[in-house]
């Protein structure tokens, strides 16, 4: 057995459901922080954020229950992790286990990276429903 077939070759079954398409322009951003917009698309396990930091934009110390890896696309960071402090530009990622505090701000220049929640984060699940009505 190959490394293709042993990655591509997983287990067949039945979906639970059918799968979304999702076009990051459709989703109305989420600004907690002024300068800070998050674009959550949402699965049942797990939960993937686009976020544009504006220059000049501070995160506060926080933690949470969720599981989180965030890396960056464009621009650069700095991101604070549990008092490791660093820069991060494209490529660069992090691993951030529950409960563990981090933070995070943009300089003079905009940041776009990626938050990859397992399960979904709780808060924005909150938004996306108060958002909906429901």
């Amino acid at each position: 057995m190959t490394d293709a077939d042993r990655y591509f070759g997983g287990p067949q079954g039945t979906p639970e459901k059918a799968g979304q398409i999702v076009e990051l322009a459709s989703i109305e951003p989420f600004e907690f922080l002024q300068g800070l917009c998050f674009r959550p698309v949402v699965g049942d396990r797990v939960m993937v954020s686009f976020v544009t930091y504006e220059p000049n934009t501070i995160v506060p110390r926080h933690a949470h229950a969720e599981e989180q890896i965030s890396f960056v696309l464009e621009g650069e960071w700095e991101f604070d992790l549990d008092g490791d402090v660093r820069t991060f530009g494209p490529g660069t990622a992090c691993v951030i286990p529950p409960f563990v505090p981090h933070a995070a701000r943009t300089y003079d220049s905009r940041c776009v990276q990626v938050d990859v929640f397992s399960p979904p984060r709780a808060v924005l699940l909150d938004a996306l429903r108060e958002r909906e009505g429901s």
